[in-house]
Protein backbone atom coordinates (compact mmCIF):
# COMPACT_ATOMS: atom_id res chain seq x y z
CA UNK A 1 0.00 0.00 0.00
CA UNK A 2 1.35 3.07 -0.88
CA UNK A 3 1.59 6.13 1.91
CA UNK A 4 0.67 9.67 1.08
CA UNK A 5 3.74 10.71 -0.73
CA UNK A 6 3.86 7.25 -2.75
CA UNK A 7 -0.14 8.22 -3.47
CA UNK A 8 1.21 11.97 -4.47
CA UNK A 9 4.06 10.62 -6.85
CA UNK A 10 1.43 8.25 -8.59
CA UNK A 11 -0.49 11.12 -9.12
CA UNK A 12 2.07 13.52 -10.35
CA UNK A 13 3.18 10.80 -12.96
CA UNK A 14 -0.52 10.39 -14.19
CA UNK A 15 -1.18 14.29 -14.46
CA UNK A 16 2.58 14.76 -16.59
CA UNK A 17 1.37 11.48 -18.95
CA UNK A 18 -1.47 13.03 -19.89
CA UNK A 19 -0.06 16.81 -20.46
CA UNK A 20 2.27 15.18 -22.28
CA UNK A 21 -0.16 13.43 -24.91
CA UNK A 22 -2.52 16.39 -24.59
CA UNK A 23 0.57 18.49 -25.20
CA UNK A 24 0.97 16.16 -28.87
CA UNK A 25 -2.24 16.93 -29.92
CA UNK A 26 -3.31 13.02 -29.39
CA UNK A 27 -7.21 12.64 -27.80
CA UNK A 28 -7.75 11.06 -24.68
CA UNK A 29 -10.71 8.17 -24.84
CA UNK A 30 -12.14 6.48 -22.84
CA UNK A 31 -13.75 2.61 -23.59
CA UNK A 32 -14.99 0.08 -22.54
CA UNK A 33 -13.16 -2.55 -19.94
CA UNK A 34 -16.08 -5.79 -19.75
CA UNK A 35 -16.11 -6.69 -23.71
CA UNK A 36 -17.75 -9.67 -25.32
CA UNK A 37 -14.68 -10.85 -27.93
CA UNK A 38 -11.05 -10.20 -27.34
CA UNK A 39 -8.17 -10.04 -29.54
CA UNK A 40 -7.56 -13.99 -29.70
CA UNK A 41 -3.76 -13.98 -27.83
CA UNK A 42 -3.01 -17.74 -26.71
CA UNK A 43 0.00 -15.74 -24.55
CA UNK A 44 -2.82 -14.12 -22.36
CA UNK A 45 -5.02 -15.87 -20.11
CA UNK A 46 -8.53 -13.41 -19.67
CA UNK A 47 -10.81 -13.26 -16.69
CA UNK A 48 -14.38 -13.55 -17.28
CA UNK A 49 -16.90 -11.42 -16.03
CA UNK A 50 -20.66 -13.13 -16.26
CA UNK A 51 -20.60 -14.15 -20.01
CA UNK A 52 -18.19 -11.30 -20.89
CA UNK A 53 -14.78 -10.73 -20.27
CA UNK A 54 -12.38 -8.15 -17.87
CA UNK A 55 -9.94 -6.24 -20.98
CA UNK A 56 -6.77 -7.68 -21.31
CA UNK A 57 -6.06 -4.14 -22.93
CA UNK A 58 -7.68 -1.79 -24.61
CA UNK A 59 -5.71 -2.70 -28.00
CA UNK A 60 -9.41 -3.94 -29.72
CA UNK A 61 -11.81 -1.11 -28.95
CA UNK A 62 -8.93 1.71 -29.65
CA UNK A 63 -7.57 0.42 -32.86
CA UNK A 64 -11.52 0.37 -34.28
CA UNK A 65 -11.80 3.57 -32.55
CA UNK A 66 -8.51 4.89 -34.56
CA UNK A 67 -9.58 3.06 -37.91
CA UNK A 68 -13.17 4.80 -37.63
CA UNK A 69 -11.55 8.22 -36.41
CA UNK A 70 -8.34 8.69 -37.88
CA UNK A 71 -6.90 10.59 -34.88
CA UNK A 72 -4.16 9.73 -32.89
CA UNK A 73 -5.44 8.54 -29.34
CA UNK A 74 -4.38 7.92 -25.75
CA UNK A 75 -5.50 6.13 -22.53
CA UNK A 76 -4.92 5.30 -19.27
CA UNK A 77 -6.62 2.34 -17.54
CA UNK A 78 -7.30 -0.91 -15.89
CA UNK A 79 -6.40 -4.53 -17.48
CA UNK A 80 -7.16 -7.81 -16.34
CA UNK A 81 -5.42 -10.90 -16.92
CA UNK A 82 -5.64 -13.89 -15.00
CA UNK A 83 -2.32 -15.99 -13.34
CA UNK A 84 -0.01 -13.31 -13.18
CA UNK A 85 0.96 -12.38 -10.14
CA UNK A 86 4.73 -11.91 -9.27
CA UNK A 87 7.13 -8.93 -8.27
CA UNK A 88 6.51 -7.39 -11.56
CA UNK A 89 3.13 -8.93 -12.12
CA UNK A 90 -0.59 -8.41 -10.85
CA UNK A 91 -4.27 -9.10 -12.19
CA UNK A 92 -5.60 -6.05 -12.47
CA UNK A 93 -2.93 -3.54 -13.30
CA UNK A 94 -2.74 0.30 -14.84
CA UNK A 95 -1.63 0.56 -19.04
CA UNK A 96 -0.75 3.56 -20.79
CA UNK A 97 -1.58 2.54 -24.54
CA UNK A 98 -1.60 5.15 -27.77
CA UNK A 99 -1.85 4.81 -30.77
CA UNK A 100 -0.88 7.15 -33.96
CA UNK A 101 -2.56 7.31 -37.34
CA UNK A 102 0.04 6.89 -40.52
CA UNK A 103 2.95 6.39 -38.38
CA UNK A 104 5.17 2.84 -37.38
CA UNK A 105 7.02 1.27 -34.48
CA UNK A 106 10.32 4.05 -35.06
CA UNK A 107 7.94 6.75 -34.31
CA UNK A 108 6.54 5.09 -30.75
CA UNK A 109 10.48 4.67 -29.99
CA UNK A 110 10.20 8.08 -30.76
CA UNK A 111 7.73 8.66 -28.43
CA UNK A 112 9.05 6.51 -25.77
CA UNK A 113 12.06 8.59 -25.30
CA UNK A 114 10.25 12.15 -25.54
CA UNK A 115 7.42 10.75 -23.18
CA UNK A 116 10.36 9.61 -20.53
CA UNK A 117 12.13 12.99 -20.95
CA UNK A 118 8.82 14.91 -20.09
CA UNK A 119 8.02 12.86 -17.03
CA UNK A 120 11.50 13.21 -15.66
CA UNK A 121 11.72 16.71 -16.19
CA UNK A 122 7.82 17.59 -14.99
CA UNK A 123 8.99 15.64 -11.36
CA UNK A 124 12.50 17.02 -11.40
CA UNK A 125 10.88 20.47 -11.61
CA UNK A 126 8.99 19.85 -7.50
CA UNK A 127 11.67 19.43 -5.40
CA UNK A 128 9.91 16.37 -3.04
CA UNK A 129 9.76 14.03 -6.52
CA UNK A 130 13.26 15.58 -7.68
CA UNK A 131 14.77 13.82 -4.71
CA UNK A 132 13.23 10.66 -5.16
CA UNK A 133 14.06 10.62 -8.72
CA UNK A 134 17.67 11.21 -7.99
CA UNK A 135 17.46 8.22 -5.85
CA UNK A 136 16.24 6.43 -8.90
CA UNK A 137 17.76 4.10 -11.78
CA UNK A 138 16.91 7.47 -13.43
CA UNK A 139 19.76 8.98 -11.61
CA UNK A 140 22.64 7.32 -12.60
CA UNK A 141 21.59 5.83 -15.62
CA UNK A 142 22.31 7.99 -19.05
CA UNK A 143 19.13 8.86 -20.19
CA UNK A 144 19.03 12.55 -22.22
CA UNK A 145 21.18 11.11 -24.78
CA UNK A 146 21.31 8.63 -27.55
CA UNK A 147 19.37 5.29 -26.45
CA UNK A 148 20.40 1.67 -27.15
CA UNK A 149 18.94 -0.11 -30.15
CA UNK A 150 19.29 -4.07 -30.14
CA UNK A 151 17.85 -6.84 -32.63
CA UNK A 152 16.40 -9.93 -31.22
CA UNK A 153 18.69 -11.77 -32.87
CA UNK A 154 21.80 -10.05 -31.41
CA UNK A 155 20.51 -10.43 -27.89
CA UNK A 156 20.27 -14.19 -28.37
CA UNK A 157 23.93 -14.33 -30.01
CA UNK A 158 25.11 -12.10 -26.83
CA UNK A 159 23.39 -13.85 -23.93
CA UNK A 160 20.79 -16.43 -25.07
CA UNK A 161 21.63 -19.81 -23.71
CA UNK A 162 20.39 -21.38 -26.69
CA UNK A 163 20.30 -20.28 -30.64
CA UNK A 164 17.51 -18.31 -31.51
CA UNK A 165 15.80 -21.19 -33.71
CA UNK A 166 16.36 -23.63 -31.13
CA UNK A 167 14.79 -21.59 -28.59
CA UNK A 168 11.20 -21.27 -30.81
CA UNK A 169 11.53 -24.59 -32.40
CA UNK A 170 11.56 -25.11 -28.36
CA UNK A 171 9.10 -23.28 -27.48
CA UNK A 172 11.61 -21.46 -24.54
CA UNK A 173 11.65 -18.51 -26.37
CA UNK A 174 10.03 -15.92 -23.95
CA UNK A 175 11.97 -18.45 -21.14
CA UNK A 176 15.19 -17.49 -22.57
CA UNK A 177 14.23 -13.22 -23.11
CA UNK A 178 12.93 -13.28 -19.37
CA UNK A 179 15.74 -15.58 -17.61
CA UNK A 180 19.01 -14.92 -20.07
CA UNK A 181 18.31 -11.50 -21.74
CA UNK A 182 16.57 -8.90 -20.02
CA UNK A 183 18.63 -8.30 -16.92
CA UNK A 184 21.29 -7.38 -19.45
CA UNK A 185 18.72 -4.38 -21.19
CA UNK A 186 18.76 -1.06 -20.15
CA UNK A 187 21.35 -0.96 -17.80
CA UNK A 188 23.25 2.07 -19.02
CA UNK A 189 20.56 3.58 -21.28
CA UNK A 190 17.18 2.63 -22.27
CA UNK A 191 17.49 0.04 -24.54
CA UNK A 192 14.79 -0.81 -27.18
CA UNK A 193 14.82 -4.76 -27.90
CA UNK A 194 13.54 -4.52 -31.60
CA UNK A 195 12.43 -7.05 -35.45
CA UNK A 196 10.69 -10.02 -33.58
CA UNK A 197 10.36 -13.15 -35.29
CA UNK A 198 7.64 -13.24 -37.07
CA UNK A 199 6.29 -15.91 -35.04
CA UNK A 200 5.82 -13.69 -31.77
CA UNK A 201 4.22 -10.94 -32.75
CA UNK A 202 0.83 -11.84 -34.38
CA UNK A 203 -0.75 -8.37 -34.45
CA UNK A 204 2.34 -6.69 -36.02
CA UNK A 205 3.44 -6.17 -39.62
CA UNK A 206 6.56 -7.74 -40.95
CA UNK A 207 9.64 -5.84 -42.17
CA UNK A 208 9.67 -5.79 -46.11
CA UNK A 209 13.43 -6.56 -46.44
CA UNK A 210 12.64 -9.58 -44.76
CA UNK A 211 9.37 -11.67 -43.61
CA UNK A 212 10.79 -13.58 -40.98
CA UNK A 213 10.68 -10.25 -39.01
CA UNK A 214 8.12 -8.24 -37.47
CA UNK A 215 8.44 -4.05 -36.64
CA UNK A 216 8.04 -4.79 -32.98
CA UNK A 217 9.77 -3.80 -30.53
CA UNK A 218 10.15 -3.99 -26.20
CA UNK A 219 11.68 -0.62 -24.28
CA UNK A 220 13.75 -1.88 -21.06
CA UNK A 221 15.26 0.19 -18.12
CA UNK A 222 17.27 -1.06 -15.81
CA UNK A 223 16.70 -5.25 -17.19
CA UNK A 224 12.57 -4.14 -16.43
CA UNK A 225 9.98 -4.34 -19.67
CA UNK A 226 8.20 -1.55 -19.40
CA UNK A 227 6.57 -0.97 -22.86
CA UNK A 228 5.03 -3.24 -25.96
CA UNK A 229 4.98 -1.41 -29.12
CA UNK A 230 4.65 -2.66 -33.50
CA UNK A 231 3.60 -1.20 -36.51
CA UNK A 232 0.09 -2.46 -36.77
CA UNK A 233 -1.12 -5.47 -39.16
CA UNK A 234 -3.93 -3.27 -41.05
CA UNK A 235 -4.40 -5.96 -43.81
CA UNK A 236 -7.89 -8.01 -42.21
CA UNK A 237 -7.12 -11.09 -44.49
CA UNK A 238 -3.74 -11.76 -42.73
CA UNK A 239 -4.40 -11.02 -39.62
CA UNK A 240 -7.69 -13.23 -39.86
CA UNK A 241 -5.10 -16.11 -40.48
CA UNK A 242 -2.85 -15.03 -37.93
CA UNK A 243 -6.31 -14.80 -35.14
CA UNK A 244 -7.44 -18.55 -36.80
CA UNK A 245 -3.48 -20.34 -35.33
CA UNK A 246 -3.75 -18.16 -32.21
CA UNK A 247 -7.44 -19.49 -31.91
CA UNK A 248 -6.40 -22.84 -32.35
CA UNK A 249 -3.92 -23.04 -29.39
CA UNK A 250 -6.71 -21.32 -27.12
CA UNK A 251 -8.61 -24.06 -27.97
CA UNK A 252 -6.22 -26.57 -27.29
CA UNK A 253 -5.30 -25.18 -24.01
CA UNK A 254 -8.98 -24.22 -22.80
CA UNK A 255 -10.74 -27.01 -24.67
CA UNK A 256 -13.39 -24.41 -25.87
CA UNK A 257 -12.70 -22.04 -29.07
CA UNK A 258 -13.47 -18.10 -28.60
CA UNK A 259 -15.14 -16.21 -31.23
CA UNK A 260 -13.99 -14.56 -33.89
CA UNK A 261 -13.57 -10.41 -33.39
CA UNK A 262 -15.45 -9.97 -36.74
CA UNK A 263 -16.30 -6.26 -36.11
CA UNK A 264 -12.72 -5.64 -35.47
CA UNK A 265 -11.32 -7.33 -38.47
CA UNK A 266 -13.94 -5.06 -40.66
CA UNK A 267 -12.87 -2.09 -39.16
CA UNK A 268 -9.41 -3.33 -39.51
CA UNK A 269 -9.86 -2.68 -43.43
CA UNK A 270 -10.55 0.76 -42.82
CA UNK A 271 -6.59 1.67 -41.59
CA UNK A 272 -3.91 2.07 -43.56
CA UNK A 273 -0.39 2.59 -42.00
CA UNK A 274 -0.23 2.60 -38.00
CA UNK A 275 1.39 1.79 -34.98
CA UNK A 276 0.45 0.92 -31.51
CA UNK A 277 2.05 0.27 -27.48
CA UNK A 278 1.33 -0.79 -24.53
CA UNK A 279 3.42 0.40 -21.39
CA UNK A 280 2.94 -0.56 -18.31
CA UNK A 281 3.03 2.50 -15.68
CA UNK A 282 2.98 0.56 -12.67
CA UNK A 283 6.36 -0.91 -13.75
CA UNK A 284 7.52 2.85 -14.82
CA UNK A 285 6.10 3.64 -11.23
CA UNK A 286 8.35 0.76 -9.94
CA UNK A 287 11.55 1.99 -11.25
CA UNK A 288 10.99 5.84 -10.47
CA UNK A 289 10.04 4.78 -6.81
CA UNK A 290 13.13 2.26 -6.36
CA UNK A 291 10.99 -0.61 -5.22
CA UNK A 292 11.32 -4.28 -5.72
CA UNK A 293 7.47 -5.40 -6.15
CA UNK A 294 4.78 -4.30 -7.98
CA UNK A 295 2.66 -4.94 -5.03
CA UNK A 296 4.42 -1.07 -3.63
CA UNK A 297 3.01 1.14 -6.31
CA UNK A 298 -0.41 0.64 -6.02
CA UNK A 299 -2.58 2.26 -3.65
CA UNK A 300 -4.13 -1.33 -2.40
CA UNK A 301 -2.58 -4.60 -3.45
CA UNK A 302 -4.21 -8.32 -3.29
CA UNK A 303 -2.49 -8.64 0.04
CA UNK A 304 -3.76 -5.50 1.32
CA UNK A 305 -7.10 -7.59 1.38
CA UNK A 306 -6.15 -9.72 3.85
CA UNK A 307 -4.61 -10.49 7.63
Amino acid sequence: MLDILGLQFRAALFHLVRSYFCGQDFLEVDTPIRQPVLLPESNITPMASGAWFLQTSPELCMKRLLARQGQNIFQICPCFRADERGSRHLEEFTMLEWYRSDGDYFDLMADCRALVDYVIEGLNQREKYGAIVARSCFGTMVVDKEWQTVTVAEAFSRWGKMPLEEALNSKRFDEVIAIDIEPHLGLQSPTFLCDYPAECASLARLKKEDANLAERFELYIDGMELANGFSELTDASEQRIRFEEELDRIEQRDGARPPMPEKFLADLDRLDRAAGIAFGLDRLLMLLLSVSTIDEVVSLSADDWFE
